[in-house]
């Protein structure tokens, strides 16, 4: 008899966590992986946490990288990664897994399960083409229905720490809270408390445009009705000089597993 595989998607964020724990209390650990690919620019607490939490579960966590970070892919790839195309995913997230997936399991006997959440469900049918041929579920769309503060709670509850970048009020644990996707929300709140980080990308960003040789940006500004590229230059001296003319509203998302990862 065939033994079925268990690869939890794992990013680090809380919803990974508690697809994790589902699936542990469902199949035991046994045969269960957490699978996570490593940007290289996580938060260092991010590294702590996963330790932490894959104690609690009782599994070990393992590591994939393609050896680049965000910004090194989008130099080899001659586009820089925004809002609404991000290659990072598929090379620094989805290629990785696959190939690990590839050479570990076969797709006829194992599930993959994404930390998708009943407000992200739309994203499924996506999902589930891309991963294609595995099986692919969400155990977090179905009931109970609990929002992200239910699950810290419930982390807290079972002993863990809540995350640093959540505690800074990041949406996501993920990319050290400089995620290309993220909008002008996420990028005043990392100025605020990594300047270091926020610098790194506007420096990244400048030399994607020296590179290209192009009015490309990492963010779009839309004030006046009109869209047009909005550098981290330009949203950091706003900022400090226009600081009612951000919107933060704009947090912006992570979806380094709901695109179709690449075959």
């Amino acid at each position: 008899m065939t033994t079925h595989q268990h690869v939890v998607m794992w990013s680090g964020g809380i919803t990974s966590w508690a697809t994790a724990r589902h699936v542990v209390a469902e199949h035991g650990t046994t045969n269960v992986t957490l699978l996570f690919a490593d940007t290289l620019i996580e938060d260092e607490d991010l590294y702590q946490f996963n330790e932490q939490a894959a104690a609690q579960l009782g599994l070990p966590i393992t590591r994939v990288a393609d050896g680049r970070d965000p910004w090194q892919v989008f130099e080899d790839k001659r586009w820089l990664g925004n809002t609404r195309i991000a290659q990072c995913s598929h090379a620094l997230k989805q290629e990785p897994c696959r190939r690990w997936l590839v050479d570990n399991t076969d797709p006829a006997s194992t599930t993959l399960y994404v930390g998708i959440d009943w407000s992200e469900e739309e994203r499924m049918p996506g999902i589930v083409k891309g991963w294609a041929p595995w099986t692919v579920d969400a155990p977090l769309t179905r009931p109970p229905i609990r929002h992200k503060q239910q699950l810290l709670a419930e982390a807290r509850a079972a002993g863990l720490p809540t995350p640093r970048l959540y505690r800074l009020g990041f949406a996501h644990n993920n990319c050290g809270g400089a995620c290309v996707k993220g909008g002008q929300a996420q990028w005043a709140r990392l100025l605020d408390v990594f300047p270091d980080r926020y610098a790194r990308a506007e420096a990244a960003e400048v030399k994607m445009r020296d590179l290209l040789g192009k009015d490309v940006s990492i963010l779009r500004d839309r004030t006046g009705g009109d869209t047009k590229p909005l550098t981290l230059a330009a949203l950091r001296q706003r900022i400090e000089e226009q600081p009612d003319q951000l919107d933060l509203f704009d947090e912006g998302g992570c979806g380094c597993f709901t695109d179709a990862p690449a075959a």
